[in-house]
């Protein structure tokens, strides 16, 4: 049968993530995650949408893509079809050529599983790597610890703040309360939690969001921030700790997250919390 590129409907999209929940495997390549859709959700249901892209095989869908930006797409390709070469050649042509309507013109990037046919035939067309991603992963098969900070929960009446911890743990941040509630009405969020942190006199000092993609498949860690003001104080840590936590609570076989290389910072805090630092991801791009 054909593969058919689609672009889903806003009614289509909860196939899309019940699909990228299947695909998520511990013994898989790491790769675009439920969660990912879910965090951008707090876009709006329509512009997640036009994100999103699909590949079909008589009426299944077999590949999927998140355009991070115009130029940026993240990929998740069915586990047992990661070496299907009919499916890897379509996808490269789609990727490739501007008029398919996945990517622009100009400088653009393709984030695809570690190991997959399709990043071999990019690669031999001429793509190049990208800076390095650092993928880490902790095993929730053991008892998580306390994470000796007091953690809530956060639903409606508490957004605010979530959100204020976001816009205060990374520079030019655009999470607002709206854009929260149009995340938690997104379908990822049924199985995800925001989690903020409180030092002793009850300050919002971390919060991070946590999203399962089902009982016994990784959970996935997206954003997870350190307010400006209280940083230095191990609350990154202690915040990773119980997001962890939280996940094996939601029946998640594992906790992973993923980090430029260059954050060294980010990635020591990480590791401190009992992450395992995994072989490096990388993107392609091409210049046209």
């Amino acid at each position: 049968m054909a593969i058919v590129l689609g672009t889903p409907a806003i009614d289509e999209l909860g196939n899309v993530v019940r699909a990228l929940r299947e695909w998520q495997d511990d013994a898989a390549p790491i790769q675009l995650h439920p969660g990912d859709l879910g965090w951008f959700w707090r876009f709006g249901v329509e512009r997640t949408a036009a994100a999103t892209r699909t590949w079909s095989r008589d009426g299944e869908v077999v590949a999927a893509g998140m355009l991070d930006e115009p130029e940026l797409i993240r990929l998740a390709i069915r586990p047992d079809l990661q070496h299907d070469e009919e499916l890897a050649q379509q996808l490269a042509e789609d990727v490739s050529a501007p008029e398919r309507d996945v990517l622009i013109e100009g400088k653009v990037y393709v984030e695809a599983p570690m190991g997959s046919l399709v990043q071999d035939l990019l690669f031999k067309d001429g793509w190049m790597t990208d800076d390095p991603w650092v993928p880490l992963r902790r095993d929730l098969s053991e008892p998580v610890p306390d994470p000796g900070l007091r953690v809530d929960v956060i639903g409606a009446e508490e957004a605010h703040e979530r959100t204020a911890v976001q816009r205060a743990s990374f520079d030019g941040s655009t999470f607002t309360d709206a854009r929260w509630h149009a995340m938690a009405d997104g379908v990822p969020y049924a199985d995800a939690r925001c989690l903020v942190g409180r030092n002793e006199i009850g300050e919002s000092v971390a919060a991070v969001t946590v999203w399962s993609a089902g009982e016994g498949r990784p959970g996935l860690l997206e954003p997870m921030g350190v307010h400006r003001l209280h940083r230095g104080r191990g609350y990154g840590q202690a915040i990773t700790v119980a997001a962890a936590r939280a996940l094996q609570e939601m029946g998640s076989s594992s906790a992973i997250v993923c980090t430029p290389g260059f954050n060294v910072g980010a990635v020591a805090t990480y590791k401190a919390a009992g992450f395992e630092q995994l072989p490096d991801k990388r993107d392609l791009y091409r210049n046209d």
